[in-house]
């Protein structure tokens, strides 16, 4: 079947919008005609070649759409249904036995390498092979052909445009909070770094009764809408500095803290946000080589922990619906954070999300 598709050729250049190929699904797999998908920073970091995906590639994996058709061994989804599409996982591994798929031990090879595990795709042109499955999806095209493990089903009142990013970038800044981290009620937590994921860590921790919630980020505009979505106090880096004003803020420094921009020196300044028997969580790194220095004497005399977080510790099958059900009930606002784009101007909304004019760009495909 013919589809539209934004195709990554070169590392750092533009996507490219050309027809493709996309196969019927297999028996495992479900085709979905992608309504909207979100763009997420993950996706730039593949596009400009930072991670071994190969080229060219379709791109997108915070898709949401309508089931087209099944495989023949698909029993939980059937066509006419609605499903955001997330990460995708083996389902067989000591991670996911347990529960605990966020760290499945195939999470890299089945979300980035962009193949089937036999290595081939479900996307062509010509005859040649475009790289496809990008977290078992890759949904910047007008179909998807995604997995049962990692397809959600959702009500079919729900405005479907929306949810995509709930999949991914909201998921993991949600999720940090009330999975990985278990921000409680009555304490201090402290974001560095307000796209779409900070922010989604910010309405979580409003939502569970943070009492005091510090957002830091350089642009001002950001920190605004912080404060609107539950931020009790802000700071911009660039005009004070970060430690000093958190012991002022909390006395004695903050419980829980959450970098979302991989920088090791603002990790760093995390750390050092942490009161005694305080826990940092990182969501990211500024690359492979990337190095964390920390204060041994300070990090280990206060008890203070920090640990890595994928996915916001999620599973999508059921934090998804939470996350939808907080939304519907006033708890998660995330559609403030949203602008839609049209397909033809996936680019705009690439280069909108890099520059900060944009939080969450949806690309809309039907």
């Amino acid at each position: 079947m013919k589809i539209k598709a934004a195709i990554a050729r070169f590392a750092g250049q533009p996507l490219c919008i050309e027809e493709i190929d996309i196969e019927a699904p297999r028996e495992h797999e479900i085709l979905v005609e992608v309504v909207a998908t979100g763009v997420c920073h993950t996706d730039l970091v593949v596009r400009d070649g930072m991670l071994p995906t190969p080229l060219p590639v379709v791109l997108g994996h915070e898709g949401s759409g309508i089931v087209k058709a099944v495989g023949s061994h698909v029993t939980s989804i059937q066509p006419g249904d609605h499903v955001v599409m997330s990460y995708n996982t083996c389902g067989a591994c000591p991670s996911c036995d347990d529960g605990d798929k966020s760290y499945c031990h195939e999470f890299f090879p089945r979300n980035f390498f962009a193949v089937r595990e036999d290595g081939s795709s479900a996307l062509s042109q010509n005859d040649k092979m475009i790289h496809g499955n990008f977290f078992g999806q890759s949904s910047f095209a007008s179909f998807a052909i995604c997995h049962e493990s990692n397809a959600v089903k959702v009500d079919k009142n729900l405005p479907l445009e929306l949810l995509g990013p709930l999949a991914c970038g909201m998921q993991t800044g949600a999720g940090a909070v009330l999975n990985a981290l278990k921000v409680e009620a009555g304490k201090s937590f402290i974001v560095f770094g307000t796209g779409s994921v900070g922010l989604s860590a910010v309405m979580a921790a409003n939502s569970v009764g943070a009492k005091t919630i510090i957002a830091v980020d350089t642009q001002t505009s950001r920190l605004k809408i912080a404060r609107e979505l539950g931020a009790t106090h802000t700071i911009n880096p660039t005009e004070q500095d970060v430690v000093s004003q958190v012991m002022k803020i909390t006395g004695c420094g903050v419980y829980y803290a959450l970098d979302t921009t991989g920088i090791p020196a603002v990790i760093r300044s995390a750390v050092e946000s942490l009161a005694p028997r305080g826990t940092c969580g990182i969501l990211g790194a500024s690359g492979p080589q990337a190095e964390i220095v920390l204060n041994e004497t300070h990090f280990m005399s206060g008890g203070r922990r920090l640990k890595g977080i994928v996915e916001g510790e999620a599973d999508p099958h059921s934090f998804i619906p939470k996350l939808i059900e907080m939304y519907l009930n006033d708890q998660f606002p995330f559609d403030k954070l949203v602008t839609f784009y049209s397909a033809d101007n996936i680019n705009q909304a690439i280069n909108d999300t890099k520059t900060g004019v944009t939080i969450k760009p949806i690309v809309r495909w039907s």
